[in-house]
């Protein structure tokens, strides 16, 4: 990325506008964040681009909709999957709300002895709950930290197959329980190290502001899902 990139010239960033009209008409009232340090907000800052975070983004363009939208972010760093059901799930139901975002498996991929199918069982009750009280819910496959420069040679391969390993799983799942999922795992930027904090874990604000992007584009598209072309004779 050259030096004089900024989030109103980066060709994947939003347009002037283009959230607003993304998000017309949209329905939802209350929206509650769920997960680890990616939906509290650990976002490195970039020159020229914003310092509000991903989650906080996304609730301010639904509520420049809707301006009585409500918010609450109940992310905190450094949980586990069973963490975030344990501590959040229930706050969260109480919130009643209609949209939610779910980030969570991250700190388990990191260590060597990740459980895929644990975290699996811990994400589907997460999200079934929030979807049996009436959300539409966001499953994210997240970009693969593995590219940061910040991150030693020696376990960068291995880091590597465990986030996809959990991109794949959260995709799987996503799938399976009709989530809407926003796949960041195979952007065209994920191997640029400008997308990735110097300490080797976090994103950085382009990063924020690029999943920002493709999550309204997520949501426009359940939105205002695209017609079947009629069938021929």
């Amino acid at each position: 990325m050259g030096s004089t990139v900024t989030e109103a010239t980066d060709p994947w960033c939003l347009r002037p506008g283009e959230a607003g009209e993304l998000l017309r008409g949209h329905p939802w009232r209350r929206f509650v964040v769920l997960g680890d340090s990616v939906a509290e907000g650990m976002c490195e800052p970039v020159d020229g681009y914003p310092d509000l975070q991903w989650a906080d983004r996304i609730g301010a363009e639904l509520r420049a909709v809707r301006p009585e939208l409500a918010y609450r972010n109940l992310g905190r760093r450094g949980l586990r999957a069973h963490e975030v059901r344990a501590t959040q799930l229930a706050a969260a139901l109480e919130f009643a709300p209609d949209l939610a975002l779910v980030v969570c498996g991250g700190n388990d991929a990191f260590r060597p002895g990740y459980d895929p199918e644990a975290v699996d069982a811990e994400l589907a009750t997460i999200v079934t709950a929030l979807q049996g009280a009436g959300a539409d819910v966001i499953t994210v496959g997240m970009f693969d930290v593995s590219h940061s420069p910040a991150v030693p040679e020696p376990l960068r391969a291995g880091l590597s197959e465990r986030m996809r390993r959990l991109s794949a799983h959260t995709g799987r799942l996503a799938a399976r329980l009709g989530t809407l999922h926003v796949h960041l795992t195979d952007h065209p930027l994920v191997a640029d190290p400008s997308l990735y904090s110097s300490d080797g874990r976090h994103g950085s604000a382009r990063s924020d502001a690029i999943a920002t992007a493709e999550t309204l584009r997520v949501l426009n598209t359940h939105l205002h899902p695209r017609s079947e072309p009629a069938p021929t004779s």
